[in-house]
């Protein structure tokens, strides 16, 4: 089969790879969409990770063959409800629900959640960047139907709305609130929505124009160009804010969030993954005025059903965050648009089907 293999920092590479041998009680999955993911973009832009390896993990696609079992299923509990042919969105990662993080759920710092599940091949590294993929047992709790209204799109989103959707849990917002939502790309424009569908008042943020425009539709009360450009859309005070998001890798952003938010009000980071990064802070403001400093790292398994409810009802409709879709030859394009976005994009596939969208 093709896969796109990652063989140093921003060294990916077409090649031809053997299709995974799956075991009992695994899947292999025919992609057929695969987002584009920040976090594997570091990971290919700094070798945060040695190579080889097959990079992907926001996959969907279709079952094709099921290791052991009769009857085309799988053995096992765990696998019952899947078959050969069905269309399926995965979830590379999934944890114990057992140990001290989890019990917290703190279910990124578990140490089953840290293994990745879904594979094309090398060491696990999500594997959606190649035309099949190897799904292991301890990830199948998080494979979830298709719909046959839902495009292959929507279920590949299912992940990063998971995180998003887990962010927002986060936060002590009440109904009529205010949150500011610092950035939005793809990632702030789901937030946006889905504090406007919890009846939060949003005020979004963005460098581009254009973004704010799309901020607006998205459900955003009001906007604002960073940088002390005016913007277009509403120039009006702004109430005070119970908490400020920061979709950006922005350490500014981080200062002014917790400058804007009231006394007991939160500042939550989403984008800032870099170790080593540091940002002057005002302690008192957390001490004396209240605030929480606090992040969010990847998804909560344990929140699928809503988050698939949110995305196959189409209560938050992410197809129009998807500006472009790419082959899987052009997969290194993807990327580098991906880090280097201009005005015009958003969330980028890399697709092997075509959809009627």
């Amino acid at each position: 089969m093709r896969a796109v293999v990652y063989r140093g920092v921003n060294d990916l590479r077409v090649e031809t790879v053997p299709v995974p041998q799956i075991g009992a009680n695994e899947l292999l999955v025919k992609v057929a969409v695969c987002g584009i993911c920040p976090t594997d973009i570091k990971k290919i832009h700094y070798g945060t990770v040695p190579p080889p390896r097959i990079f992907g993990h926001e996959t969907a696609g279709t079952i094709v063959k099921v290791g052991g079992g009769v009857g085309g299923r799988p053995q096992g509990l765990r696998a019952s409800r899947l078959k050969i042919g069905d269309r399926v969105a995965l979830h590379h990662h999934v944890p114990c629900l057992k140990c001290h993080f989890c019990r917290h759920r703190a279910f990124a710092q578990c140490e089953t959640y840290k293994r990745t599940g879904i594979t094309a091949g090398f060491e696990p590294a999500g594997g959606g960047y190649a035309e099949y993929v190897r799904v292991m047992d301890f990830v199948l709790p998080g494979v979830v139907k298709i719909p046959a209204r839902n495009l292959f799109e929507e279920g590949a989103m299912l992940e990063p709305v998971n995180t998003v959707l887990k962010a927002i849990k986060r936060l002590n917002l009440l109904r009529g609130d205010n949150a500011l939502v610092a950035g939005q790309g793809p990632i702030g424009l789901m937030f946006t929505k889905i504090l406007q569908l919890r009846g939060i008042n949003v005020l979004a943020t963005d460098l581009l124009e254009s973004r704010l425009k799309l901020a607006k539709k998205f459900g955003a009360k009001w906007t604002r160009l960073v940088e002390n450009r005016k913007s277009k859309t509403e120039d009006k005070k702004i109430p005070a804010l119970d908490a400020a998001i920061v979709a950006v890798p922005s350490d500014a952003a981080v200062t002014q969030a917790l400058q804007l938010v009231r006394g007991g009000g939160q500042v939550l980071l989403f984008a800032h993954t870099k170790r080593g990064a540091t940002a002057r802070l005002d302690l008192a403001s957390v001490c004396l005025d209240e605030k929480d400093l606090i992040g969010s790292y990847s998804a909560d398994f344990t929140i699928q059903k809503e988050v698939t409810r949110l995305v196959f009802s189409r209560q938050l409709d992410v197809r129009p965050l998807i500006s472009h879709r790419f082959p899987l030859e052009k997969t290194a394009d993807a990327i580098a648009l991906a880090s280097h976005p201009t005005e015009n994009s958003l969330k980028l596939t890399v697709s092997q089907m075509q959809e009627i969208f």
